[in-house]
Parts: structure tokens; sequence; C-alpha cells
């Protein structure tokens, strides 16, 4: 199955801050170029890459002369604002050196959650790769929120890989492999291969470090995003990137388990947060989550947060689990008048716009099986 990788005529390829930049917060040059030559090979021989990239909060470090990764929000926009420059004119530059030209392309997850944004990325991403330039991607870091943050550039690459329709995804770390166990504890063994959730069972999982937001949770939690969508991963570190590209037996290789399922249902899945909850009743469970209705108000026992119409919320079972997150049809002020009563008898009452679901069945994807 690692062929597939080597064979790959559109590949997203993933790099994360702590193998691009110094301890200190500077780009490391020679990091860069590293990768750059490698994926300059590739290029030239064909193959689409998209390159999602970290690393602009941490080269904004140096210049701002900040010795550690901010902790409040303002100030890490503030190191994104410089060092996203320093990172783009950095590839810029070593691109150059195969005449290869690079596009910038900053995302938040609100790109990913309106249907209109979430278009326009993919036909940015589908022009720049038919024109032969470079995109390099990254997460938005100067205007988003942490309501409307992916929190990590390796969700955003599985993500992007499903956009454009790649057929593999490279996550690059400073670790070469996925382990059963912290690397550097003695007899720790290198998984090389992950065919499904049962092949993880007892695998401890570390976070991130220094100057990144990951580590082993985010990346495998970003394999199980692509791999569900077909989309086959390897998993390795940046100084085996050509081997992993080439299809060679390096890293881990997590094989992919479905078909490409709707883009909507995926970014609805994993690119979304819900802005507020709706309750239902046991009912209204069974024809959501095993029936795959429509939620309709009387199977809704109460609502909680704000939110507008077109949002996302998430759907709970009568004991507060979460059991699956749609786009509602309502703000939030309207819902509880509307709830535990029949659609007919609201047009009657209130109007024939109101004798419709309060999330349609397309705009709903399953989270859990049951509740």
């Amino acid at each position: 199955m690692r062929e597939q990788i080597g064979a790959a005529s559109r590949v997203v390829v993933k790099i994360g801050s702590s193998s691009l930049t110094t301890p200190q917060g500077m780009i490391d040059v020679d990091r860069v170029d590293a990768l750059v030559d490698v994926l300059a090979a590739r290029r030239r021989a064909g193959t689409q890459l998209v390159l999602v990239s970290s690393g602009a909060i941490a080269a904004g470090l140096g210049p701002l002369g900040l010795p550690a990764r901010p902790r409040d929000l303002a100030t890490q926009q503030a190191a994104a604002s410089v060092g996203q420059g320093v990172l783009v004119a950095r590839y810029t530059s070593s691109f150059a050196r195969y005449g290869l030209r690079v596009g910038q392309v900053l995302l938040t997850a609100d790109d990913m959650m309106r249907r209109t944004h979430h278009a326009n990325a993919q036909r940015t991403l589908d022009r720049l790769l038919e024109l032969g330039i470079v995109p390099v991607v990254n997460e938005n870091d100067t205007v988003a929120t942490d309501e409307i943050r992916f929190g990590d550039n390796d969700r955003l690459a599985a993500l992007v890989s499903h956009l454009i329709r790649a057929d593999a995804l490279v996550l690059l770390s400073d670790v070469d492999a996925l382990y059963d166990g912290p690397p550097s504890r003695p007899g720790a063994r290198r998984l090389a291969e992950i065919r499904g959730p049962e092949d993880l069972a007892g695998v401890q999982l570390g976070k991130g470090g220094a100057v990144g937001t990951g580590g082993m949770i985010t990346k495998v939690q970003a394999a199980r995003i692509a791999t569900g969508a077909g989309v086959p991963v390897v998993l390795t570190a940046a100084a085996h990137a050509a081997h992993a590209l080439a299809g060679d037996d390096v890293g881990t290789f997590f094989h992919p388990q479905g078909r490409h399922p709707g883009t909507r249902l995926l970014w609805l899945a994993h690119a979304t947060t819900g802005r507020g909850r709706l309750h239902l009743d046991a009912g209204a469970v069974e024809a959501v989550v095993t029936r795959r209705k429509s939620l309709l108000p009387a199977g809704v026992t109460s609502v909680e947060g704000e939110f507008a119409a077109g949002d996302p919320v998430d759907l709970c079972g009568p004991r507060g689990r979460v059991v699956a997150r749609g786009l509602v049809n309502f703000d939030a002020g309207e819902i509880p008048g509307l709830l535990g009563r029949s659609t007919r008898d609201l047009a009657t009452e209130l109007g024939p716009e109101y004798e419709r679901e309060l999330i349609h069945r397309d705009d709903i994807v399953i989270l859990e099986s049951h509740n």
C-alpha cells in the first residue's frame, strides 16, 4: 500500500514548527532548504504539491525578542503577523532556486465552516495547482480567535487533503514514526502500519513541544480524518521526507479506511465547533441518528447558547452526550417558542415559513452511533 504514496499525483505535505525553527524561534535556513530540495524534486517530476507549514508564530519569536511561545492570544497574533512574512519569504527564496513559485493561502476554521468560503478555498487551491504554483497553507493566526481556530496544522492538513482531493498526506515531524510508547523509553516499538483503531489500543500519545501546538495526539487525529476520507497517510521525521514521498518503508503508514465522503459532512464533523446545543428526547435521537431523519421542533427539549441561523450546533441526547452536529435553520432566540410543537401547528399559528425542520437531514453529521 505504501506504493500509493510514491505514485500519488497530488500530495499534501505538512511540516511542524519544531522541524523548521531553532529553539530560540528563528527560522533554520538549512532545514527549510533541505525540505524544499525534496519537495522541488517531486514537483519537477510532475507531482502537484500543497505544503501546509507551521512556524509563523515560532518564526516571530526571535524578531520580537520573545523568549518562548506567548500564552495570550493577542501576542500570538502579533508574533504570527511578523513571523508569517519571514516564513513565506524564506519559502519564496528557497523554491526560487528551482524556478518554482509559491502562493500563500491563509485559512481559519471559519473558512471551512462557511460553505461559500469553503468553495472559494477549494477553487483557489485548485487554480494555483493548475498554474504550477506550490501553495503554502497555514492557519491565519493573525485573525483567528479561540472560537474559530483549527488549533493545530495537523487537522488543517487533513482537511486540505480532502478539500483538494489529494492522493496522499505526508505528516513531517521531529519524531521518525509513531511508537507504542515514548520513543525515548527503552524497548519502545515503532508501529510501521496502522490499519484501524484496534492497532492503536494501548498506545501512549505525547503532546506538543515548546514551539508547536500539536504532538502525536493531533497527528493521529489528523490521520484518522484523512484515512476516513480515503486518503493514505505517512507520518515520519522531516529528515526522512524524500523516502516517505518515494513510498519507502519509513515512519508509520496509515491505511485508508473509506471512500471520500461528502465534503460538507467532513468539514461539519471536523472543521466546526458547535455554537450552541439542542437537547433531544429519545425519540428524536432515534429519528436523527438511526433513521437519519431531519430534526423537528417536537423532538427538542431545550436550547443552549447564542447562535444564528446557518450556524453549526451540537445535538445532545437525554444524558447530555453529543450525538450529532448540524446547521440550524433558526436563530437561538426563536427556538424556545417552537419546542415540543409540530411544524403544522407552528405554520398555522406563526406562518408558512415555520413549516420546516430545525435542521434538515442533509445538514446533519452523526458523531455518535447511540446515546
